[in-house]
């Protein structure tokens, strides 16, 4: 009786070896969570200190308008820096006798173009700033988070925006400061420390100005790259998920931020191929027009500043194509998906009765009709058909990847500026134009001189 008691209790007992599995168990999934919420909460900060570092320059270059404060400060300091100190050195630097080495004409009327340039760019990127802030502005919170490898991608993008902004300034200040060097050597005045003093405001001026307008072009370009990555994550989306729903959303907010990005810039880059046009032609006018010698000196200027405004139009619009086409390429990728789709689901069908590792599995009296048939022969030619809901499945899932294609089809996206989408035909376009407008100002001032 003891004895049949004590292995009762031996029974009711758990298994001694089983809780230390669990613990074990509890404990790594414990410390997986725990670890993949840090790697969360480290790669969340390093987008943060990147917005931060990125805010903080904009700032610097007045961009930052959130309060009457900073408004009237960021306007205060580029009209003086950008207008006044740059006219006022002009003005200083007027001499007899200095035609060969500066052109005054030449000069105001480079200073003029700079200062619309970055006057349009500093109104509309800080009118963008100030209404949505840093992060709706790029579109970099999205996600919350949610999506660690878009993170790291935004971080890599908004690094390789700040080094592409510094390669394409640097080279410029150096070529700008060259020419002020060749002036203050060439140029005579009373002193050579009065050349000194008006070639560094000049230098200081430009730098500003120019820093303002390619930083906005930029900005632009950083964050059609930001919309990049989610396109290519979306080609991705297709080879993992059958879902069309769920394309479907996913392409409805893609294309939504496309539009809005459309929308907060149209004004920005209609504007800046304005006023790069305009500084063109009228560059091409003065100098085709003056009969004396235009050198280095005299005539860098001009060179220098359409380096960075062309510069800042290339960026503008390489970004702009480039995110255009992929968003119109997407429905290839879609096409592909949808004709493979296609043609797997209905080799299943036809293989149905043949292959025990199709996509649909073959009944219990199929099997026994196909081993017990009367002879081999009878057994070759027999085939089943699929049956009513396995076709109704079938078809459903074909009108539902043919509605994604139409929908596809019908909302290529990109980016727009009015309605006209920026892609190859508008570039080819714009080119024709510029070139018949050149042609134009050509004719009217060399031919017109020639005779």
């Amino acid at each position: 009786m003891g004895d049949n008691t004590q292995l009762r209790s031996d029974e009711e007992q758990p298994p001694p070896a089983q809780i230390p599995l669990l613990s074990s168990n509890l404990q790594n999934d414990a410390v997986g969570a725990l670890h993949q919420r840090q790697q969360e909460i480290r790669t969340s900060n390093r987008l943060d200190d990147s917005l931060e570092y990125l805010e903080r320059f904009l700032t610097c270059l007045g961009f930052n308008q959130s309060s009457l404060l900073s408004f009237s400060l960021s306007w205060a300091a580029f009209t003086v820096v950008g207008v006044l100190v740059p006219v006022l050195a002009l003005e200083l630097s007027d001499c007899d006798g200095c035609e060969m080495y500066q052109i005054k004409n030449f000069e105001v009327g480079i200073v003029a173009s700079q200062a619309c340039l970055a006057a349009v760019s500093l109104f509309c990127i800080s009118f963008n700033l100030r209404k949505y802030g840093i992060r709706r502005f790029l579109f970099v919170d999205r996600y919350g988070g949610q999506m660690v490898r878009f993170t790291d991608l935004y971080v890599k993008q908004i690094a390789a925006s700040m080094r592409l902004l510094i390669w394409w300034l640097l080279p410029c200040f150096i070529l700008k400061t060259v020419r002020e060097v060749i002036r203050i050597l060439y140029v005579q005045h009373d002193s050579r420390w009065i050349s000194v003093a008006i070639s560094v405001p000049l230098t200081l001026s430009w730098t500003y100005v120019s820093t303002i307008s390619l930083s906005a072009s930029i900005l632009f370009h950083l964050l059609c790259n930001l919309q990049f990555i989610h396109f290519d994550d979306y080609a991705k989306l297709l080879e993992r998920e059958s879902d069309v729903m769920v394309f479907i959303e996913e392409h409805i907010r893609l294309r939504y931020h496309l539009s809005k990005i459309s929308h907060r810039f149209r004004i920005f880059l209609l504007l800046q191929f304005l006023v790069v046009t305009v500084s063109q032609v009228v560059t091409l006018f003065q100098t085709t027009v003056y009969s004396g010698m235009i050198n280095l000196s005299n005539g860098g200027d001009f060179a220098i500043s359409a380096i960075v405004q062309v510069v800042g139009i290339i960026l503008c619009l390489h970004a702009a194509t480039r995110i255009s086409h992929r968003a119109q390429g997407i429905a290839s990728f879609a096409c592909r998906w949808h004709a493979l789709a296609t043609c797997t689901s209905t080799d299943a069908c036809l293989r149905h009765s043949n292959s025990l590792g199709s996509m649909e599995p073959l009944s219990q009296s199929n099997l026994l009709d196909i081993t017990f048939s009367e002879s081999d022969l009878d057994s070759m030619d027999y085939i089943t058909m699929p049956t009513t809901t396995q076709l109704a499945s079938y078809m459903s899932s074909y009108h539902r990847r043919q509605a994604f294609m139409m929908y596809l089809q019908a909302n290529p996206g990109g980016i727009t500026i009015f309605g006209w989408t920026v892609d190859r035909g508008l570039i080819n376009t714009i080119f024709f134009l510029e070139l018949t407008l050149v042609t134009f100002v050509l004719g009217q001032t060399v031919v017109f001189n020639s005779a």
